[in-house]
């Protein structure tokens, strides 16, 4: 079994059910676990992000959906030496990830075409249904089975140490300019996680928002997990809005409950949004839920 993921998430599920020998390409966005990076790219961006603001990198985006439909390409000569039997890839969000119909027409005319599977995870149960489907096509149903009973219980640990106490009316932002609110799994991440998130739908797409819409919330807690990025571009990202941001939610800032997200433990559609509950069941009850937070969460003040 060869195996090439065009998404990140789908990468870190091949190596949750321990098949990562079977793993011959990656795409460029593949950036864990580190075992993973010696493999071959098989995808690039239209455009380098690098040293772009958040708006910047929403009207490249915009300017690349425009032009090509598509933000980034397929290394199509790579991906016929490779020889796959079984391609990862998703059809959830064309600007998060290479999208399933770039990679079916790469591979639809090679000698032997591998099978293409595509992870569409909406809810938390969806990853975890496709955590079994990657295992179920790499014939290790049992693997996937073990997997997703291990990842549904630290879920469930949460909900149940957060039962009853009272729920933090929560706003999180994925994108600051322009504002974009979640939706997918991560409204139920909050949820499991003991908060009452104030925007954004579970099971539904993401939506941007005015700073209108956002103003008069007052939130108990104030999350920033800007999708695509780490701590420290959190952290630059917030610090450049942080006029507006405090317009929306100045006193909670001001009271120490504003948090910047590493977004890989909360926008990928794979094992570590589990991760993710966790650090949320922390921040928002500290005395009930114990989860590391070093690289994954800290405070914005």
């Amino acid at each position: 079994m060869r195996i090439i993921s065009f998404l990140s998430s789908a990468t870190e599920i091949v190596f949750e059910l321990n098949l990562e020998r079977h793993l011959v390409g990656i795409s460029h966005e593949c950036d864990y676990p580190p075992a993973a990076l010696e493999l071959p790219r098989v995808s690039r961006p239209r455009f380098d992000p690098a040293g772009l603001s958040s708006g910047e990198v929403d009207a490249a985006v915009r300017r690349c959906m425009e032009e090509y439909g598509s933000v980034y390409e397929v290394d199509t000569a790579r991906v016929r030496e490779l020889r796959p039997d079984l391609v990862l890839t998703q059809a959830v969000c064309e600007v998060c990830a290479v999208p399933t119909g770039s990679v079916a027409e790469a591979v639809g005319d090679m000698e032997r075409p591998p099978a293409v599977l595509s992870l569409d995870a909406h809810t938390l149960d969806g990853i975890l249904g496709t955590v079994q489907q990657v295992a179920d096509a790499a014939d290790a149903s049992a693997a996937g089975a073990a997997a997703v009973s291990r990842l549904r219980a630290r879920s469930d640990a949460v909900r149940e140490k957060v039962a009853g106490r009272a729920r933090p009316r929560t706003l999180m932002l994925e994108w600051v300019d322009p504002p974009f609110v979640p939706g997918h799994w991560v409204p139920e991440m909050v949820d499991i996680a003991g908060g009452e998130n104030l925007l954004g739908s579970a099971g539904e797409r993401s939506i941007q928002v005015g700073w209108d819409a956002l103003t008069g919330l007052d939130p108990d807690c104030l999350l920033l997990g800007q999708c695509g990025y780490d701590l420290a571009q959190a952290r630059e990202d917030a610090d450049s809005h942080r006029a507006r941001l405090r317009s929306i939610a100045g006193t909670t800032i001001e009271s120490g409950a504003a948090w910047l997200l590493h977004s890989a433990y909360f926008s990928r559609s794979g094992p570590r949004v589990f991760d993710g509950v966790e650090v949320l069941g922390h921040i928002l009850h500290p005395e009930a839920v114990d989860a590391p937070l070093a690289g994954r969460a800290e405070a914005w003040t």
